[in-house]
């Protein structure tokens, strides 16, 4: 008996150390990351009322984030994420609090201001997603058995934050201008730094130059893996062209709304809140249809879904009509990466998974900041054409896309 108690008593501090040491770390990590990615590109347009900036500052975002992704994975493996995330968070807290400071007494440059403040939240931003996914998943090893339930808190921590952070971001621009956003951003900054356990992990790398040659190989192994898995590498290809439809309704969005619709910003961050619901709503039932009529059936519909929806946003003239066909629109995309996820799972080698998955990434995340840059050249009466041909293309990709998945066998092991 006397081990059974043992063994309990060691069980029960767990969950305690669950919420301290990762859950809360994460949930105020993941908010201020909601209300930056979402909150800034509307700080532009209310703080400018240019059109152009805000596709600007929402391609500032995207960009470093792209740049430093491996860097991040570099520092996280040979540091370890507790220190990284911590060091991350605390200057995104110093950059904002500056912002705050700065831009309301500025008569002139908030242009550049924001801009800056831009891309260096989307770098931060980044290097902090990368050290919260590395404790995350670190705590999943940990649990052994239990691992899945860990990935779903996470997962629910991560949807709470993408429900409330765009209409909170929304209403802080609308009610208190820049002051209140970026000072509820460096409070959430802080408050992950300082939830984080000093020490929750060590790195996985210790030398550098090992790390950086065992890059090399991953990024290579990454190509080979996507050359050999055709299936894999048709649906990551059709997804990104897809993407860049996405990215252009995220970045169109505060424009479309505000200037063309005559809505507020509060409005705007609203329309992402119900997307989320929506897209929540799809991932949990795509799991059921992909268990019974497989992954094919299931992206074709889901295919089917985004790229009828993503036309009609471009035909939408009210914003209730709006709101309902973004939200439409992203459940269709959510049931895309629920289909995209899957396959990965199924296709990718476990010794290169890590490699494949880093490149997968970054090939899905390069329509982002391409979206911006089409917003910021185009007037923005040609933003809702530009939107439609893009809509025509994502259809056109996505077609062509699973007509090919239906001949190819990555698709067949469908059923957990």
């Amino acid at each position: 008996m006397r081990p059974s108690v043992r063994a309990r008593h060691e069980r029960r501090p767990v969950p305690g150390r669950l919420v301290r040491g990762v859950y809360l770390p994460r949930g105020a990590d993941a908010g201020a990351f909601s209300l930056a990615t979402y909150g800034i590109p509307l700080l532009v347009l209310a703080t400018t009322g240019s059109a152009a900036l805000t596709g600007l500052a929402f391609a500032m975002e995207w960009i470093p984030r792209l740049a430093v992704v491996t860097v991040a994975g570099t520092l996280v493996d040979r540091y370890g994420p507790a220190l990284v995330f911590r060091l991350t968070c605390t200057l995104r807290a110093l950059v904002v609090l500056a912002a705050a400071v700065v831009l309301p007494a500025q008569t002139g440059g908030t242009e550049m201001t924001v801009m800056v403040l831009a891309a260096a939240s989307g770098a931060l931003n980044q290097f902090s997603y990368v050290a919260a996914e590395t404790t995350g998943t670190d705590a999943s090893r940990r649990a052994g058995g239990r691992a899945h339930r860990v990935q779903s808190v996470l997962l629910g921590v991560d949807q709470t934050a993408l429900l409330a952070g765009p209409a909170l971001a929304g209403l802080l621009v609308q009610q208190t201008g820049s002051t209140g956003l970026l000072t509820a951003c460096a409070a959430l900054s802080l408050l992950a730094a300082v939830l984080m356990p000093p020490r929750t992990a060590e790195p996985i790398a210790a030398a550098s130059n090992v790390a950086k040659a065992e890059h090399a190989r991953g990024l290579r192994a990454g190509w080979s893996v996507l050359r050999e898995r055709p299936a894999l590498a048709w649906l990551v290809g059709g997804l990104v062209v897809s993407n860049l439809s996405l990215g252009l309704v995220q970045a169109t969005t505060p424009v479309i709304v505000v200037q063309q619709l005559g809505h507020s910003t509060g409005s705007v961050g609203l329309i992402w809140s119900a997307a989320a619901v929506a897209s929540l709503l799809a991932v949990v039932l795509c799991r059921a249809v992909i268990s019974r009529w497989g992954l094919w059936l299931t992206g074709a519909v889901s295919a089917t879904v985004a790229a009828g929806a993503c036309l009609a946003v471009a035909q939408a003239t009210t914003y209730s009509a709006y709101v309902v066909l973004v939200a439409v629109f992203m459940a269709g995309e959510g049931g895309l990466t629920v289909v995209l996820r899957t396959l990965r799972s199924h296709l990718i080698p476990a010794p290169v998974f890590g490699a494949t998955l880093a490149l997968t990434i970054l090939l899905l995340l390069a329509p982002f900041p391409l979206a911006g840059l089409l917003v910021a050249a185009l007037p923005p009466a040609q933003l809702i054409h530009a939107l439609g041909v893009c809509a025509v293309v994502q259809a056109l990709a996505l077609a062509v896309t699973f007509a090919r998945l239906r001949t190819l066998p990555g698709l067949r092991p469908a059923h957990p």
